[in-house]
């Protein structure tokens, strides 16, 4: 637990700034995990930050609800894989922790890596959308072949989890759902059911810390409001700059971490 009034500040302006950055851009994980990481052990940090930026993502996935009953049958498709992979993800943390902590300097780069994707992927996507009406059907092929990369992107979700929302966007980019508004729409439902499908599992696996979890939400959801304001006014892209610098830097200090150690 944190020792000083500062290390609670920090925990704190963490999720604030996470909230805001997933209203913006995405990659809140990547400021709530390495603050948590300083306090208890990355499996606990991993578990306690999905929890802290749960209600965030539920709320934004209710913002969605018009979009989401327009492609209701689409999101009842996906809803197996998503909830089964999240649920997969989650009890392999729990599983092996010490194998998590070795994995989290490649996470976080993997993370960072796919912010760095995110702006071509998303100008594709967008295009592909505007391309393609809302009676397109793919074929069985497609469909069978999204749906199991559906199943991944929970397990990797709920494994670790920064990141899924571009991953999912270019899936649906094949799926004929309709335009990036939509897009978005299922992407941020799915992900909500993923990491409450995490969450879950934490819960019974006894890895989230309550008392750094609850601050930490009710910051969370201040920062996503405030967020939800600031995009208005701010570009995405320098949000986007920012998260990609944070993610890059903080991968090089977990790589320099875990392998000087040895």
């Amino acid at each position: 637990m944190p020792e000083t009034a500062l290390a609670w500040v920090a925990l704190c302006a963490s999720a604030f700034f996470a909230g805001v950055m997933n209203s913006v851009a995405g990659g809140g994980t990547l400021l709530t995990f390495p603050a948590l990481t300083a306090v208890i052990n990355p499996a606990l940090a991993n578990a306690t930050s999905t929890v802290a930026l749960l209600p965030g993502s539920l709320a934004g996935a209710l913002g969605y609800r018009k979009e989401v009953w327009e492609c209701r049958r689409f999101v009842v498709r996906m809803l197996l894989p998503s909830v089964v992979g999240g649920f997969l993800g989650a009890w392999l943390v729990g599983k092996d922790q010490k194998a998590f902590a070795d994995l989290v300097p490649w996470l976080v780069l993997t993370a960072a890596l796919l912010f760095v994707l995110q702006a071509p992927l998303s100008k594709w996507v967008k295009a592909r959308a505007g391309a393609t009406d809302d009676t397109h059907q793919p074929g069985t092929r497609t469909q069978a072949l999204v749906i199991g990369f559906q199943f991944l992107v929970a397990v990797y979700g709920g494994y670790f989890g920064a990141g899924i929302g571009i991953l999912m966007l270019s899936a649906l980019g094949f799926m004929g759902v309709g335009d990036i508004h939509r897009m978005n729409a299922v992407k941020t439902c799915l992900a909500a059911l993923i990491n409450a499908a995490s969450v879950v599992v934490f819960v019974r696996d006894d890895l989230i810390r309550w008392p750094l979890a609850w601050p930490m939400m009710v910051f969370a959801i201040l920062g996503g409001y405030a967020g939800a304001r600031v995009a208005r006014r701010l570009p995405a892209r320098y949000v986007r700059y920012a998260v990609i610098v944070i993610g890059f830097g903080l991968s090089a200090y977990y790589f320099i971490d875990r392998y000087t150690k040895e």
